[in-house]
């Protein structure tokens, strides 16, 4: 009985953890990272409700982590499942109960749906136990599903699912289910005001925003383990990132039409103007109330700027628009920042943010071959970009690929 109770403490414990997540993303790797290392584990996964589909979400599986080099992400691919009994997961979502199957290959014609061995079959991974819970919010709606596989004994052995542990982890999965729309409410809110950017810009997508934002954290992950920063650190700072970087051009609203949907070329003093989207974004978040606003107005002004100090707005008090004293060229215009003088989170977004816009189609251009791409970003390590970021970037390319497919255009 006092094991049980150390469970459900420690459970409350996560579900005030995960409350202070604000970003959806970060959010379902937290919990799903929580609910594996609360049963003991190897894989899981988590599905949200959109509708009446499933779209898979997360995953990860510390079998197929160990064979990757360390401070690799695991790929895995998004897709769809209609809430009905054809898979597990639309059949705990349906039923709205949750299932504990000791072996997913042997359940025989006790249930209407088969197991869909086609990832075992690709990477070799044997999928035994499964415990896959609803996610319910207070008013008792599903939002979606979480799955934990492949409980393991204290010698690595696949073993089924505790039944004593389900209660308690669906509470922790209603704490979640809560958490997880007060995060999708969080990100819709920050979707909505780039849309207003998009209506002004059309470059400015809902996957490029989060293309940019995911990119961004990626990068910022791999030089924190590079680099040793302890784990609550990067936690803090993902969460952060992530909203700021989707922000990162939002006070392109600010900017006249006549100028931001020119097809052609700017003009100097046309150029002039167009810089100010980097103050205008600023000044949004000059109220600081949160490490998010601080983080926001950070990005947007600095994730312009290069590393050898002739970006843009350089030091500048965004409200008065004037440079600093001290920092005024010949002409009174504002010394560019130089290399570490620029905020690391902005130096993080400019390289994520140049990667995306040549990556990617626009209505201006096609899209670059990659390996052009890379060429340009290797050649501006220690000109535009942070040198250190760029080796990172390169090391890591294979994660902003995975990222690509995640968020493509098309999608919206």
């Amino acid at each position: 009985m006092a094991c049980q109770e150390d469970k459900l403490r420690k459970v409350m414990d996560l579900g005030f953890e995960i409350s202070h997540i604000k970003d959806i993303d970060l959010l379902l790797e937290k919990i799903l990272l929580e609910a594996r290392g609360f049963t003991n584990c190897d894989a899981g996964s988590i599905y949200v409700r959109e509708g009446d589909q499933l779209i898979f979400r997360y995953a990860q599986n510390d079998t197929m982590q160990r064979k990757l080099q360390p401070g690799k992400k695991l790929p895995y691919s998004t897709f769809r499942v209609p809430i009905s009994n054809s898979s597990i997961a639309g059949y705990v979502a349906s039923n709205g109960a949750i299932l504990n199957i000791s072996d997913v290959y042997d359940v025989g014609t006790s249930y209407p749906f088969s197991f869909n061995r086609s990832y075992d079959d690709i990477t070799g991974y044997r999928t035994g136990s499964m415990l896959t819970i609803p996610l319910k919010n207070f008013r008792g709606d599903g939002i979606g599903v979480l799955q934990l596989i492949n409980a393991m004994d204290n010698h690595g052995n696949t073993i089924p699912f505790a039944h004593d542990d389900e209660e308690i982890i669906l509470y922790f999965a209603n704490n979640a289910a809560n958490a997880i729309e007060r995060a999708k409410m969080t990100r819709e809110i920050i979707l909505r005001m780039n849309k207003m950017a998009e209506l002004r810009d059309p470059k400015e997508t809902g996957p490029h925003v989060n293309r940019v934002a995911t990119y961004s954290v990626a990068l910022y992950e791999a030089w924190a383990f590079k680099n040793m920063i302890p784990q609550p650190e990067i936690d803090k700072n993902r969460d952060v990132l992530r909203m700021s970087a989707m922000l990162h051009d939002v006070g392109k609203v600010a900017i006249s039409d006549n100028i931001l949907k020119k097809p052609g070329r700017f003009t100097p003093e046309e150029f002039q103007v167009m810089k100010l989207h980097t103050l205008f974004g600023a000044n949004l978040f000059s109220d600081i109330y949160s490490d998010f606003d601080e983080s926001a107005a950070i990005v947007a002004i600095s994730h312009h700027e290069r590393w050898d100090g002739n970006g843009y707005p350089g030091h500048i008090d965004p409200l008065t628009q004037k440079a600093l004293p001290g920092f005024e060229k010949e002409d009174g215009m504002a010394r560019g920042k130089l290399g570490r003088e620029i905020p690391f989170f902005g130096r993080i977004v400019a390289l994520a943010d140049v990667y995306d816009a040549l990556s990617c189609k626009r209505c201006y251009k096609e899209a670059w071959d990659e390996n052009e791409v890379l060429d340009t970003i290797r050649g501006e390590a220690g000109k535009q970009f942070d040198p250190e970021l760029v080796e990172i970037f390169l090391d890591n390319i294979d994660t902003f690929r995975q990222i690509e497919k995640l968020y493509p255009d098309h999608a919206e």
